[in-house]
């Protein structure tokens, strides 16, 4: 997904500045890296602010127009109001394509209502993390990367070397030999309770059913003896 934005060079700088940027519904923000000094911007306000609300501006290489030349770029941090939906600050890092780079990734959980945790046994996934640290080179950078839970079980876990990376795309994590989990499926208290119930029922069912049919099979060996 090709994501866009414009920007303008700062030329002064300093909180009482950036208020006044901030009062004329534009944002301060800087761009550093790839090599070249660290260049101040400004930004619009309503265009960052809706554009951070998408998933794939957290996690993509983004194309920043800059005075009319072309850029691209990685959002590194956002700094917003306390309260209101204001965009205080942002923060750009530049591109180099043959570098690689360390980016976290979301994950999207599919199959979740077909797994024989959910389907079989009326469990609850349970997402132990959202998003995944991988290092890889810029042009194979994934927007985001597949849970597929169409497996799993009550009680199991997927980690991470269960994920299908795609190619050239490396989790920073097993890189340190940390094989996290990623989900489980869990039994929620009432269902487990109520498993337990029907389980001690099932066992006092079974003496009472034995004796049953001792009893019932009592008098065919009286007829037997007395023939």
């Amino acid at each position: 997904m090709k994501i866009a934005l414009k920007a303008n060079t700062r030329s002064v700088q300093g909180t009482g500045a950036s208020r006044r940027l901030r009062r004329a519904d534009r944002v301060p923000g800087i761009v550093y890296g790839g090599g070249k000094d660290a260049t101040v911007i400004e930004l619009d306000h309503n265009d960052i602010y809706h554009k951070l609300r998408l998933e794939a501006f957290h996690a993509s290489i983004l194309d920043l127009d800059l005075d009319g030349k072309q850029e691209q770029v990685l959002l590194r941090d956002v700094q917003m109001h306390a309260w209101k939906p204001n965009v205080l600050h942002v923060d750009f890092q530049r591109v180099d394509p043959s570098k690689k780079i360390h980016m976290k990734v979301p994950l999207h959980f599919i199959n979740a209502e077909i797994a024989p945790g959910v389907k079989l046994s009326g469990g609850i996934v349970s997402h132990i993390i959202n998003e995944l640290d991988v290092s890889c080179l810029p042009k194979d950078l994934p927007e985001f990367i597949e849970v597929d839970l169409k497996d799993l079980a009550a009680g199991h876990s997927i980690h991470i070397s269960n994920l299908k990376l795609p190619a050239g795309v490396e989790s920073v994590a097993l890189h340190r030999k940390d094989d996290q989990s990623v989900a489980t499926i869990i039994i929620p208290r009432a269902v487990a309770a109520e498993e337990d119930a029907n389980a001690q029922v099932a066992a006092a069912d079974v003496p009472a059913a034995n004796q049953k049919a001792k009893e019932e099979e009592a008098p065919k060996k009286d007829d037997k003896a007395k023939k």
